[in-house]
Parts: structure tokens; C-alpha cells; sequence
């Protein structure tokens, strides 16, 4: 394992800075016991462009510095997905940072606009999608079909979220987190954030540079790329991803029984969901459909040290067993957590997703893109490559602001070299078109390794040392 190396820098100690958030009415959070984390409501404008205009309600959740005397601030967190609740974040933050983090910022979290607690949206469905992602295989039905769906689930979205669907953009977003800035009383803020929502962070550091304090974007997306080009560059590493799995399930065959090399594996699995695609799998008291099945699945695509879990479930529910280490297929909020549509994490993965840029309208787009890429990479191709509701989406224009106008300081920007999800090529273009930002790696199949794990004691002493005390590594760095 590489040492982080920082650059040896005299930093002033500031002040204390006071507890922020005090003319704001904190309460307890909607389905969160912990007593620490309390929550408030910040009005934002529905459309930042028209800020006199309609407005709707963010809540936000604080856990405040455990030492008051060494508080810096703010470190601002919210959830990934698009679509993932952030109230509960700062909790989760905090389960991962070094303590004297905790001592200096007040974590602050918030869901997104129009996830759970803030204003939700809903796109009429009795429920969500698996993963909270919609998405069809062309492997098991025709392009005619999917976008005889997607067409229908768009005219869905606008008829019952119409009104919010051109303000669900990861720019309106980020004047969102600039709202809640101003409601707590700071100069500055600072973030950690997650997949998307370093995606969101490097938002902000574009639209607010001098509000920019210390940014730890953890596997950023590319904000360029948002979203049909970015989604099909990361084709490759998901197949390469579920090779190595099936790779892991194929070398302990006696334990899970789906094949003894990588191609029998394949083909179990292939045979499986296919036939889910028909007459779902009856495993205990569930069916589980291709679509769940898949979901699972890129749960190992994303997570190397949850194989084990997954390739158990996946052999009971082959078997017909409930699994016996449940993993639920579908998003959820909290339990104690009201008024959350049935479908409101796909709504607003959805929405973002089509609503920050303009998709490829004709269907001959989809066509070729499956042709080229279902072919070379039968796995994930067909449903990646595929037709979703943005070719039919009412709001089709660029809403992104240019990732090459971001004049935010320097940030620390982390990446895992073997991650599906986000691939860090996605990470490097954020590092280079901020300048003076530090790439830090780890060599892992795994997403937002920061967040997400396993503990790597170089890339937590990186975090912790930009965080504390400012410092950058002097170059990027291998974990």
C-alpha cells in the first residue's frame, strides 16, 4: 500500500465557527431513531431562474460537531442515484470518517429535491422499479415493446409530476445546496459526496466556485457525459465485472452448485433469468422476476466483497429457497417515513437522469447502439444500450453546465480502479479539469470506496488530512 503523501503546508487556525442553522426550526428526523441527527425545512425556489416564484420544501438533517471549540463548519452529504435519500447520510458519514472530522464539521445532509422528505414526486406506478432504475433487456423483448413502455411511463411522469419535471435537473439541485448554505449561516460550505452525488458537488463547485470550501468528491461521474454517453462507455467494465464474478462462483462450485467453470456459470445464469423473463422464480413467499434477478446481480458487479452474499442468495432463490441473506430489490424509505409515493425513488432517478440533458429521439439511435454493443457484450449491452423513458421525455434540452467551467478550489477526487459503476475514467476528467485537484486510487472492485468500502486506512488518512487540516497529497496517489 502507497503513504499518502501531503504537501507540508503552515495552515492558520481559524476560530470556532458558530453552530450554524439558528434561526432554522430543527426538529426530529422522519424515520431516523438516532436522537443526534435532528432535521429542519428550507424553502427553495420550484425554479431558481424565477426565485420570486412557486417554491418547495428540502429537509435537511444535521448531526452537529462532537467539539465545538474545533468546529469549522459545514460538510454537506446527500444521497447517490440519482434518487437516494440524504437525510440519513450524516449517520452513515459518520460511520466512516476519522473522528476528527466529526469534531470539526457539522455534517449536514438533505434530501434531494423531490426524493422522500423533500416534495416528492411520483410517477403513478404501484411500485419501484428493481434497483430504483428503469430498464429493459432487448435480450427478452422488442425494441417495439420497450418503447411502447417507455412511452407510456413518460406521458405517466407528465401527467402526475408534469409540473416538476423541468426543474428535476442536477444543476437546479446544486442552487438547492446553495439555499441551504444561506439557511445555516455559512460563507462556505464543504462536501462529501458519492457517485452522483459527487456528481451534484461538482455541480456546485462549477455554478459557486467562491462558495466552495473542501470538496471530497468520491467517483464523480463525468459531468460531460451526463447521461446516454456515460452510460454506455461503463458497459465494459459491468461484463468485465461479471466475469470475474461468475469466475468467483465457478472456483467455489461445491458450495453454490451453479457450475463448474465460467461458462457453465454463465449459462446457468443466462437460462435463469431468461426463464424469469416468462414465469418468475417462487422462492418462500416471493417471485422474483428477471429484473430483480439482474439487480442482484449488479449488486456483485459493483461490490467484490459482497459476493458471498449475493452468490448465496442467488443459489437459494435458483433453488427455489428464500434467500437466506435478504437484499431487497427494490428502494425503500426508512420505516416511519410518510407520504413517500410507491415509486418515488425510480420517479426521480428517472426524471434527473432525463432531465439534465437532451437523449437521442428515434429509435434507429437505440437499434444500432444495441446491434454494436449487445453483441460484444451480451450481458449488460442489451438492457445499457437500450431504449428507456428519455427518448419520449417531455423536457429534452442540455441543462448541464460544462464540467471545463468549474473554477472551484482544488479538490481531493477518489476513485476505485475496478469500478462498474463509475469508471475511473470518470474520476480522472474530474481531477484534471479542476485545477490543482488530487487523484487518489485504490485498486478495488468496488463503488465510492470512501462511502461504500471496504476500510482502506491510505485513502481515510488522504480524506482526513484534506478535511482537518487542508492538506492535499502532493501528487495523486495509489492506495
Amino acid at each position: 500500500m502507497a503513504a499518502v503523501v501531503v504537501a507540508c503546508l503552515t495552515v492558520a487556525v481559524a476560530p470556532a465557527a458558530p453552530a450554524s442553522g439558528a434561526t432554522l426550526a430543527w426538529r426530529s428526523c422522519p424515520g431516523v431513531d438516532d436522537r443526534r441527527l435532528r432535521c429542519a425545512t428550507v424553502q427553495v425556489p420550484l425554479d431558481h431562474a424565477r426565485p420570486a416564484g412557486p417554491t418547495i420544501d428540502i429537509t435537511i438533517s444535521r448531526l452537529p460537531a462532537t467539539d465545538p471549540a474545533l468546529r469549522r463548519g459545514v460538510l454537506v452529504t446527500t444521497g447517490g442515484g440519482p434518487g437516494g435519500a440524504g437525510v440519513p447520510e450524516p449517520l452513515n458519514l459518520a460511520a466512516v470518517v476519522d473522528p476528527a472530522v466529526l469534531a470539526r464539521y457539522d455534517i449536514v445532509g438533505f434530501d434531494m429535491r423531490f426524493v422522500e422528505r423533500s416534495t416528492p414526486i411520483t410517477c403513478g406506478q404501484p411500485e419501484e422499479e428493481p434497483g430504483g432504475y428503469w430498464v429493459r433487456t432487448a435480450t427478452y423483448q422488442s425494441l417495439a415493446d420497450t418503447a411502447a413502455q417507455a412511452r407510456a411511463y413518460a406521458r405517466a411522469c407528465a401527467r402526475h409530476a408534469g409540473w416538476a419535471l423541468p426543474f428535476a435537473t442536477t444543476a437546479q439541485a446544486a442552487r438547492d445546496m446553495d439555499t441551504i448554505r444561506t439557511a445555516l449561516g455559512e460563507r462556505k460550505l464543504s462536501f462529501l459526496g458519492g457517485s452522483y452525488a459527487a456528481m451534484l458537488g461538482v455541480a456546485y463547485g462549477t455554478l459557486f466556485p467562491h462558495r466552495a470550501d473542501r470538496f471530497v468528491l468520491d467517483s464523480p461521474v463525468n459531468y460531460d457525459l451526463a447521461w446516454r454517453p456515460y452510460e454506455l462507455a461503463r458497459i465494459p467494465a459491468f461484463e468485465e465485472n461479471y466475469a470475474a464474478f461468475t469466475g468467483y462462483l465457478a472456483d467455489n462450485s461445491a458450495t453454490f452448485g451453479l457450475g463448474a467453470t465460467p461458462t457453465e456459470v454463465a449459462a446457468t445464469l443466462s437460462r435463469a433469468f431468461a426463464g424469469a423473463a416468462t414465469e418468475p422464480i417462487v422462492a418462500g413467499d416471493h417471485a422474483w422476476t428477471a429484473g430483480e434477478l439482474g439487480s442482484l446481480t449488479v449488486i456483485a458487479t459493483y461490490f467484490e466483497h459482497l459476493w458471498p452474499v449475493v452468490a448465496t442468495d442467488l443459489a437459494a432463490i435458483l433453488a427455489h429457497r428464500p434467500p437466506p441473506i435478504p437484499l431487497d430489490p427494490r428502494p425503500a424509505p426508512l420505516p416511519g417515513t410518510p407520504g413517500v409515493p410507491a415509486d418515488n425513488h425510480t420517479a426521480v432517478n428517472t426524471a434527473f437522469r432525463c432531465g439534465d440533458d437532451a437523449w437521442p429521439r428515434d429509435p434507429a439511435t437505440y437499434r444500432r447502439d444495441l446491434a454494436r454493443l449487445g453483441t460484444r457484450y451480451p450481458v449488460f449491452g442489451p438492457s445499457i444500450a437500450n431504449l428507456n423513458p428519455c427518448a419520449f421525455w417531455p423536457v429534452s434540452r442540455d441543462n448541464t453546465p460544462p464540467l471545463a467551467g468549474n473554477r472551484a478550489p482544488a479538490a481531493l477526487v477518489v476513485a476505485a480502479l475496478r469500478d462498474a459503476s463509475v469508471p475511473p475514467a470518470n474520476s480522472i476528467a474530474t481531477a484534471r479539469a479542476i485545477t490543482g485537484s488530487r487523484l487518489v486510487t485504490v485498486d478495488r472492485r468496488t463503488h465510492a470506496p470512501v462511502l461504500n468500502g471496504p476500510a482502506d486506512t491510505c485513502l481515510t488518512g488522504a480524506v482526513t488530512a484534506y478535511l482537518v487540516h487542508g492538506h492535499l497529497p502532493e501528487h495523486d496517489t495509489a492506495c
